[in-house]
């Protein structure tokens, strides 16, 4: 049984924790959280499925006895360069390291430089690390390149994950503008509050790991879902005409060819969710999952089922195409 540091005990840790546990992949032997409300908490009294005595720690600078833990797990921010503290803090020490970081699923775009000093520091210590989760990290850029492995040639990729945001967790349904007006809608997308982060990483590694002509410009744009009738959510009842949800759309081109497009879509109440993968290539491929894969669920299970990749992984700085395939075991 794995021993594992986990840093971040919000909505999203709190269910990574407890399915390690329930599913006996790991133990948790210590935790972090920089929030007032949590340091010096008992772990056990925000995870209920936490049988030892562990105390959440304010940072992982106070972590002291680094030979008792075999992986750390991070689910703080979706932002690398405010991970970096953490994660060379594990590197230097030499474990392995699975992280919620949407910009770690594909580093080299927005950090070159910062990605290759982890990767050095990984090869230095003996460390090793991985970005993942359901998306970005497996609907829209893993789950592809798998399903490549029956082409002869792929010329072209397009992604659509349209989601039901009925179900999800409230920090979920904030992050996708529900219940809001048009004006709020846009003053978050210009604060960068609100948005997807992650297509522009699974754009550019689709290109990569498919072999596809390199992207020479890119676009993103976003907007909003509107309510077409009255709706209710965790965060409350949102009427005809508002906000209820997101639709994001990323495309890559090679001269003026669109090489990959990608389409996210979020919204509560959306009808007919579906994870949509389609490959033009030799063979083509059109793959459709009916109601598409639960964001919350399976991002849990994905960090948990990446534990022992990473740790019989070689040193260095991973993706989700260069460690053994991940399984549910």
């Amino acid at each position: 049984m794995h021993r594992i540091l986990h840093i971040g005990v919000g909505p999203l840790g709190h269910r990574i924790i407890t399915e390690i546990v329930e599913r006996g992949v790991g133990r948790i032997v210590a935790a972090v959280d920089s929030s007032p409300m949590l340091s010096g908490e008992p772990l056990g009294k925000v995870c209920p499925a936490v049988k030892d005595a562990v105390t959440i720690s304010p940072s992982v600078d106070s972590i002291r006895d680094w030979d008792a833990i075999d992986c750390m797990v991070i689910t703080t921010s979706s932002d690398l360069r405010l991970c970096e503290p953490t994660i060379r803090a594990g590197l230097e020490h030499g474990k392995p390291i699975v992280s919620t970081c949407e910009e770690l699923i594909y580093p080299w775009l927005r950090h070159q430089q910062l990605a290759d000093r982890l990767h050095q520091l990984a090869l230095k210590t003996g460390g090793r690390v991985l970005g993942t989760g359901v998306n970005p990290g497996f609907i829209m850029d893993a789950l592809p390149v798998f399903a490549s492995g029956v082409c002869r040639s792929v010329r072209g990729v397009h992604i659509e994950r349209i989601q039901d945001a009925s179900s999800r967790r409230v920090p979920f349904q904030k992050k996708i503008g529900a219940g809001l007006d048009t004006e709020h809608f846009d003053k978050r997308v210009a604060d960068g509050s609100l948005r997807h982060v992650g297509l522009g990483e699974s754009l550019h590694f689709l290109a990569h790991y498919l072999g596809l002509p390199k992207i020479e410009a890119w676009d993103e744009n976003i907007e909003p879902v509107f309510a077409d009738r009255e709706l209710s959510c965790a965060l409350g009842p949102i009427r005809k005409g508002m906000v209820a949800g997101v639709r994001q759309v990323a495309k890559g081109y090679a001269g003026e060819r669109c090489i990959a497009s990608l389409e996210f879509q979020a919204a509560i109440g959306q009808p007919d969710p579906c994870d949509r993968i389609v490959l033009d290539g030799e063979p083509p491929i059109d793959l459709t999952i009916k109601g598409g894969v639960h964001g919350d669920v399976a991002t849990s299970a994905i960090i948990v089922n990446s534990i022992p990749r990473i740790i019989e992984a070689a040193p260095g700085l991973h993706t989700m195409a260069t460690i053994s395939t991940v399984r549910c075991r």
